[in-house]
This record gives structure tokens, sequence and C-alpha cells, in this order.
């Protein structure tokens, strides 16, 4: 008598259940705007309650919390590394970045309500659109589900993160690595409409250059000496630096760009008609920003079974 399962019958189930296995796995894997819905429901409201106080009390945290998550996310994908400290000391990061006490606070709140299920990349990813939406920016629907890597890398940050001192070329690639047009790359460039600067990141545009307004230059140099006050804080945005709008773009037109890398993207080039199209258009920046914003919140997170929930933000379990 013939057995009642045949030997390729059997091995044809069994590659069919390691088939379905595999492709349960990708999708449990991916993100959801309702991945804690049920394991830490009041999540985003926390999230939200202390950015809104410390933006209120220091408008410039929502554009350091902004840059937290670009920061980690142009480093090996959002797994929240920026806050571990071969990263947080790395070049472009050491005695720049800032907000790690808020981030600190909202993970000390979240772990009692619900002790081991939100991660810090995710809160970083939170964070810093309620950092937009508290200085009258437009939100966007943020995908939960990333988890946080247990390694950082220094060198990763030197080579990843672009350079207040770019060329247009150069953030073009920059930002096309990562898989950005350019389109989107000047929408999220428009992030400089909030923030400020150290006078060591805009010291050689203001004394080296010629496409700056000679109105401009002359102010900033009252508070960015030649030699000296590295650390100096000038607006990003000179217009409206405490307000998520579209200024930024108007500035670069009338060349009053901070950063050599903020006026390379109206010097002659081939983003001109962009920030045209931004200056005269809050809406469509915004809605681009937004947009850009959710893919980038999406560069290579780690998902399913892979890193790990951090318990301290700043250190790996």
């Amino acid at each position: 008598m013939a057995p009642f399962f045949s030997i390729p019958s059997i091995l044809t189930t069994i590659k069919f259940f390691l088939l379905f296995s595999f492709l349960v796995g990708m999708v449990s894997a991916q993100l959801s705007s309702t991945f804690y819905a049920t394991s830490c429901p009041n999540v985003l409201s926390t999230i939200k309650s202390a950015v809104d106080s410390a933006v209120s009390s220091e408008p410039r945290m929502g554009a350091s919390l902004l840059r937290l998550h670009f920061h980690d996310c142009f480093v090996n994908g959002c797994d929240a590394s920026v806050l571990l400290d071969e990263e947080r000391q790395a070049p472009p990061n050491k005695n720049s970045i800032r907000g790690f006490e808020v981030i600190d606070t909202i993970k000390s709140q979240l772990e009692d309500l619900c002790p081991g299920v939100v991660s810090c990349a995710d809160i970083l990813a939170v964070a810093a659109r309620d950092s937009v939406v508290a200085l009258d920016g437009l939100g966007w629907t943020v995908e939960l589900g990333r988890r946080d890597s247990a390694t950082a890398s220094g060198d990763a940050a030197i080579s990843n993160l672009p350079s207040p001192f770019s060329s247009l070329s150069e953030l073009i690639n920059n930002f096309s690595s990562k898989g950005f047009t350019v389109k989107e790359m000047v929408a999220l460039s428009g992030s400089h409409t909030i923030g400020q600067a150290q006078c060591k990141n805009f010291r050689p545009r203001i004394y080296n250059e010629t496409n700056i307004d000679s109105s401009f230059t002359t102010s900033l140099q009252s508070d960015c000496p030649s030699t000296g006050g590295d650390s100096n804080l000038a607006p990003l945005d000179v217009t409206s630096s405490e307000s998520f709008d579209n200024e930024y773009f108007n500035n670069l037109i009338s060349k009053k760009g901070l950063l050599r890398s903020d006026q390379q993207l109206f010097n002659g080039g081939s983003t001109d008609s962009l920030v045209d199209a931004y200056s005269t258009n809050s809406e469509s920046f915004l809605t681009d920003f937004a947009n850009a914003m959710v893919k980038m919140g999406e560069l290579s997170p780690l998902t399913g079974t892979s890193g790990q929930i951090r318990t301290n933000c700043n250190k790996a379990n």
C-alpha cells in the first residue's frame, strides 16, 4: 500500500510552509501607523505632550529634535544609533546635535507606561514630526515599529552626513545615495527654515564668498569674528527662524542663505527653479517636505526580531 503522503508531496508542503512563514515574517516586520495601538496606546500623546512643552520653553528645540532624526536616519538607517556615544561624538555631531534630554524624558515616561515596548528610534521619528507641527508646520503620518541598533559608527556619520560646506553636486549625490530625488533634497533642505547654526559652520561663507547679500554679511560678522567665537549662533532663516514656513527659500533668492550648502540651492544651478517654486507656494513646500520626511523615516529600519528595544536610549542593553 502506498503511503498516505508521498515524499514529494511532503517536501512540497514543507516548502510551502516555509515560504508562508517567510512571507508572514516579512509582513509582520513592516512599519505600521497602528503598531502600538494595543501595546502602548498612549505613546503618541505622551511624545506630543513632551515635545510641545520643550518647544514652548525653547523654540530652537524643535529644530534640534528634527535634526536628531535626520542625523539618525542618514547613518545606517533610522535605528537610534545617533544616541549612542560613538556617533554622538563623531565630528559632524559632537557639540552640535542636541535634544537628548527631551528624548530621555520621553523614554522614561514611556518606560513607566509600557516597559520595553517603544523604541528610541520611533521616539525620534515621532518627536521630529511633532516638532514641526509645534512650530506651525504640516504634520504627516509616522509609520512605527522600528527597533534600536545595539551599535553605532562614527565613521559612517562622517561619510554619510552632508557638510555645511557642500557644493550642489555633493548635496545631490549625498541625498541620491539615500534614494532621494533632487526635488526631495531641496524640500528637505527647507528644514533650515527653523533653528540656528554655529559660527564655525558659516564663517568661510561670510568672509570668503561673493554670492551673499552685503548687509547680511556685515550683520553676521559682528557675531562671528574671523577668529574665535566658533560656537556663536545665528539663525538659519534670518526672517522667521521659529516658524516652519517657506521663508528659507525667499532668503536664498535674496542671497541670504546662512550656510554655503544652503545658498548652493540657488546659485545659477539646476535647483534654482525649485527654490523659486517653493518661495511662492508655501503649501507645495510643506506638502513635499512632509512626504519626503515619511520617506526618510523609512530608511533601512530595523524591524521584526532585528535590533532591540533599548531601556536607556543612550546605551545598548
